[in-house]
């Protein structure tokens, strides 16, 4: 196995928003759904694990916790920032910790028990050559393990930010920032899969609760994200007025303290034969 990482740092976040994303959507978006992957996990099949898009470590750790202390857990990401983050949070426990690009698995064929990957893969480029990389390193009988998430309008708090934000936009919304929620479609995923050699998967929708302390908090968190960072170039005094209207709509719909908003994500299951 080729431990030589490939270099990419065309994605990489200044740090105070790789800070920001482990702050508020670590723990609200997702923690809950890095608890239903680790469930999945086969520990007495996970010798060697890769997770692809490992960000500041929040399902990273959990892996480590659910295979055993012999099995080698290699945790990768595009992104510097991210794994700085990962890194200073995580150092203590046995990890091997890669810059590297998902297009681009510098691992040998049929060399990995099990591939990871939260909520990443809605951003890769090229989902066909992707998933095809993560067949070709995965040993037979091996498991890809992900999580996409569902339609904006099934997560609750989000649906919510959005329409706020556009409101104060004269044009759409960018693309780019719908890629988020870009592979809720089950079928185009199966195809996908299929199409890079997964025989045999499973596709399931998890519901589950987006759980901030306060309305407020999860207003300020939400209003941090980029889509608002189109909104401030034009007057940055509307954020201030955009979070106050979140807080109060988010408040009348899932609560003022603690603020519970429904939220859906995809979670995939795809075996090598």
């Amino acid at each position: 196995m080729k431990d030589t990482p490939i270099q990419d740092s065309s994605s990489d976040l200044p740090e105070e928003t790789a800070a920001h994303y482990d702050l508020f959507f670590g723990p609200v978006y997702f923690e809950p759904y890095a608890l239903e992957l680790v469930k999945r996990i086969d520990s007495g099949r996970s010798s060697i694990v890769l997770e692809i898009g490992a960000g500041t470590g929040r399902v990273t750790r959990h892996i480590r916790e659910n295979i055993p202390s012999s099995a080698k857990l290699i945790a990768s990401d595009i992104d510097r920032e991210m794994l700085a983050i990962a890194k200073r949070k995580l150092g203590h426990l046995d990890i091997n910790w890669q810059n590297i690009n998902a297009l681009q698995l510098p691992f040998n064929d049929n060399s990995i028990d099990l591939v990871v990957c939260s909520f990443g893969y809605m951003f890769v480029p090229d989902k066909p050559k992707a998933f095809a990389e993560a067949c070709r390193v995965l040993k037979p009988g091996g498991l890809l393990l992900f999580t996409t998430w569902d339609k904006l309008e099934n997560n609750g708090a989000s649906y919510t930010s959005r329409t706020i934000a556009e409101r104060y936009l004269e044009e759409p919304i960018p693309e780019s920032y719908n890629l988020a929620t870009s592979m809720s479609n089950q079928a185009e995923i199966a195809f996908l899969l299929e199409d890079a050699g997964f025989i045999e998967h499973s596709i399931e929708t998890i519901q589950l609760q987006a759980v901030c302390r306060t309305a407020e908090e999860a207003a300020n968190g939400l209003v941090s994200g980029p889509v608002y960072a189109e909104i401030k170039k034009r007057n940055p005094a509307w954020i201030s007025e955009i979070k106050v209207k979140l807080k109060n709509e988010l408040a009348e719909k899932y609560g003022s303290a603690p603020m519970i908003a429904p939220m859906s994500a995809v979670l995939t299951q795809a075996w090598k034969r």
